[in-house]
């Protein structure tokens, strides 16, 4: 069966394999991915500091509930999850998605979103590692692993994880949030 996979993204900024690598795995085991955003029109996506590829949004963060979707995945890329936990609407979109009990998977610099949504009072979770002192200071207990499962919330550090990343975002989208444990 199908499921529907929201990929939330602020407008620029957004690690570009952060993004395209877990849009292929999702799509490729047959899913739909619905690129979700505060603005329409197209974000920029960047190869660390380098401009890359634009991608269209498909709808935008004031049209999106958690209701409409089985999953969330939260790209990474520094600017990304920095301006994007500056819109109250999308960090509410958040905390609806953990709160539902549905996966939630988030890589490199994307948990300050998570920490912004103060979802993370204890849980379990990793990544970039500049973003250690953030997520225990919001309740959250940092390790340093490529990918660590806490119940519905996915976590990974950097583009190296995303094989084990993309894995448990396929894993957790045909056998539950929890299935997979790290």
């Amino acid at each position: 069966m199908s499921k529907r996979v929201a990929f939330l993204v602020a407008s620029e900024g957004i690690e570009q394999v952060e993004l395209t690598d877990p849009w292929k795995a999702v799509t490729d085991a047959g899913h739909e991915a619905v690129l979700v955003s505060p603005e329409g029109g197209e974000v920029q996506m960047f190869n660390h500091l380098d401009k890359g590829d634009t991608k269209p949004v498909d709808v935008t963060v004031a049209d999106a509930k958690a209701d409409d979707f089985d999953a969330l995945v939260l790209p990474g890329g520094v600017a990304n999850p920095d301006n994007l936990r500056t819109h109250d609407d999308a960090v509410a979109l958040v905390r609806e998605f953990v709160a539902s009990g549905k996966p939630v998977a988030a890589i490199c610099h994307a948990p300050w979103t998570l920490v912004e949504a103060d979802v993370l009072k204890g849980r379990r979770l990793t990544s970039w590692p500049s973003l250690q002192t953030d997520i225990r200071n919001a309740g959250g207990q940092w390790v340093d692993e490529p990918l660590v499962v806490d119940e519905n919330l996915i976590t990974s550090r950097k583009p190296d994880d995303l094989p084990d990343f993309c894995g448990a975002v396929v894993e957790a989208l045909e056998h539950g949030a929890a299935a997979r444990s790290a």
